[in-house]
């Protein structure tokens, strides 16, 4: 599993579903550079129990991200037409309808596998046969990408452990304050908390005065 943070988020082309009705075969992060900064998340996998409620806990917050000028994009290793079908599925029937933020089919798993989540190995044996060991699906991950495409955050999680989208807007808020003020922001900082000078205040400076 690789360290992204610092570094240009992987490119990729794949299909994914938008507006939670329209397949597109061509969808790439490409378009928001210069742009947007975008929460990329992956989950396992459709038609499952913890996956619906991230999903739905981000659509819930999706108006405080776009208030940030923050994209909001789902990807796991389902096709495109599982992504769909689950989107059509209500809410109380455990599926994820009124999902309107994109959705990426990674099925060839090359997207997971270039950002590092990829629950799972393959290989081939002796006879030219493919054999893999684990799901091979993804970890229940998360990364915050710039306007430049350049990652600022990750976060990645073991299958049953759901993730805090409370969590993941203080993360942003946290981005932002520093690209704005080129202040750095100590532990359990949430926006309106005073943040620190890294030239001028140093942490003890700032804990006598907390």
């Amino acid at each position: 599993m690789s360290v992204l943070v610092g570094k240009k988020a992987p490119h990729f082309i794949a299909p994914a579903v938008i507006n939670g009705e329209e397949i597109v075969q061509d969808f790439s992060l490409d378009q928001y550079l210069g742009k947007h900064h975008v929460v990329f998340f992956f989950y396992p996998k459709d038609f499952t129990f913890v996956c619906p409620t991230e999903l739905h806990a981000f659509q819930a917050s999706l108006a405080e991200f776009e208030k940030r000028g923050v994209k909001v994009v789902a990807c796991s290793t389902d096709t495109e037409e599982s992504h769909f079908s689950w989107l059509q599925m209500p809410k109380d029937k455990g599926g994820i309808q009124g999902i309107t933020y994109p959705i990426v089919a990674d099925t060839t798993k090359t997207i997971a596998t270039n950002y590092g989540v990829l629950f799972g190995n393959y290989d081939y044996t002796e006879a030219g046969e493919l054999t893999s060991t684990g799901p091979m699906i993804s970890f229940r991950a998360l990364f915050l990408i710039d306007k430049s495409g350049e990652v600022k955050h990750q976060l990645v999680n073991h299958l049953p452990l759901g993730r805090d989208v409370n969590e993941t807007l203080r993360i942003v808020d946290a981005l932002l304050h520093n690209e704005k003020h080129g202040e750095v922001c100590p532990a359990n900082w949430e926006e309106g908390d005073e943040a620190m000078k890294e030239s001028h205040v140093s942490v003890a400076d700032y804990l006598s005065r907390h």
